[in-house]
């Protein structure tokens, strides 16, 4: 498998150095990117890079995923309007233990495969290396007028950002540069990789490595992923969709994926999954004779929710999506966890009403008029009873007049009412 090409069917192909393709193809190669700890959880905008790193060493090479222990003390300028929070050595211990286990998934660091990944933090060798040495040893061969020609910096001094640009983030791709020299040193690493906002990094780091001892390193870039309509890809409202079902549970995750557009999923099928070509067409060609199926977004939503989370993460993530917007059981509705259950109806209209009232029983009518007013009346509630058109926890509700106890309670705390088809309401016991 040719990875160049690989990436270029994919549209993972932004922008590479002259020669990288001729290396990859005449031997095992070692190449690495570069992750900030900013979080103890990688979030989807980080996925285009780690599937990345997946070709590659599906590809035959050798990736190593770098975590920027000491960088992620500073912040990089790339991309970037203003300064980031510095982090304590505390929290970013707590975030490289979290992304490792996350990375895990994607790439076999445990085989003795020559080609087996490997995790590196470049807090390890920066933490002895004083200010001094470094000014010596690495500021000496990168001229100022070298680092200002940067996009990055340039973006940053010519009032974009109020601020302008600190000494510390001046750094920022000296630091980057040195990381590139150190694992061509001690790793072999002859390639870096990353997206396209990073390209002056990591040039900057292959002139390190030609400047101090003639080496001969190399660069490769990914576009900076965005939605059809222009917007943020991976934001929603409540923010990042994160890997860590903690942050974004696995319902909210499968529903990113299923809610994209016709156009993003056509794309991020190709970037996010490791489906062969063949199949991708065969899938594009059968939504475009039924779009409204949606085939593209089932599918992709399928193979990314699989490979963040489980497979019974996405069977438990379907069935709650059918809960919602298709038939649904009370069986699958009793199944869903708390958090689940809230993630689903997150949004729907919600009462609390005191425990006290359920002990003793209380009829339907009484709760779901005076305690939770989901209907006006007892008259409009016993008219839409008898029609079939209520719903109790995914069961219809036979008698408008039935006993509610705490029995009926889902987790021991809810009551889903259901009013015609599209009208849901959750009832919480307090």
């Amino acid at each position: 498998m040719n990875f160049v090409e690989e990436l270029r069917w994919r549209g993972m192909l932004h922008d590479m150095m002259p020669g990288t393709e001729e290396l990859l193809a005449k031997e095992q190669v070692t190449a690495y990117i570069g992750f900030d700890p900013t979080a103890d959880s990688l979030h989807i905008g980080h996925l285009c890079s780690v599937m990345i790193l997946r070709h590659f060493q599906r590809c035959g090479h050798k990736p190593l995923a770098l975590i920027g222990g000491a960088t992620g003390m500073i912040g990089d300028p790339s991309g970037k309007s203003q300064e980031r929070n510095l982090l304590t050595e505390e929290t970013l211990q707590r975030n490289i233990a979290g992304m490792k286990k996350q990375l895990s998934k994607f790439l076999d660091f445990d085989s003795d495969a020559p080609n087996h990944a490997e995790l590196v933090n470049n807090y390890d060798w920066m933490k002895d290396f004083t200010f001094l040495d470094f000014a010596r040893e690495v500021g000496k061969h990168i001229t100022v007028n070298y680092m200002m020609a940067k996009d990055s910096v340039k973006k940053r001094l010519n009032g974009e950002a109020r601020d302008g640009l600190s000494f510390t983030e001046f750094t920022y791709q000296l630091l980057q540069g040195y990381d590139f020299l150190h694992l061509y040193e001690t790793k072999g690493c002859k390639l870096q990789m990353g997206g396209s906002d990073q390209w002056g990094n990591i040039t900057t780091g292959a002139e390190l490595i030609r400047r101090t001892n003639g080496g001969e390193a190399f660069a490769l870039t990914c576009p900076l992923i965005t939605k059809a309509d222009g917007g943020k890809f991976g934001k929603t409202e409540s923010g990042n969709v994160w890997l860590d079902p903690r942050y974004t549970s696995p319902y909210k995750f499968y529903q990113f994926w299923l809610n994209v557009s016709d156009e993003d999923a056509a794309r991020y099928i190709k970037i996010f999954t490791a489906l062969p070509k063949e199949e991708i067409e065969a899938l594009t060609a059968q939504h475009a004779e039924a779009p409204h199926l949606r085939v593209l977004q089932k599918r992709l939503a399928q193979e990314v929710t699989v490979m963040v989370h489980s497979e019974e993460d996405y069977q438990a993530a379907v069935e709650a999506s059918n809960i919602l917007f298709g038939g649904g059981t009370s069986e699958a509705l009793k199944k869903l966890d708390e958090a689940t259950l809230l993630s689903v109806f997150e949004g729907v209209p919600q009462f609390e009403v005191s425990r006290d009232a359920l002990s003793a029983g209380v009829k339907a009518v009484d709760l779901f008029v005076e305690n939770a007013p989901i209907f006006s009346s007892k008259g409009e509630m016993r008219k839409l009873v008898q029609g079939g058109g209520v719903s109790l926890n995914k069961e219809k509700l036979t008698a408008f007049d039935q006993v509610i106890t705490t029995n009926d309670l889902l987790d021991d705390k809810y009551l889903l009412v259901q009013r015609g088809k599209k009208n849901y309401y959750l009832v919480i016991v307090k």
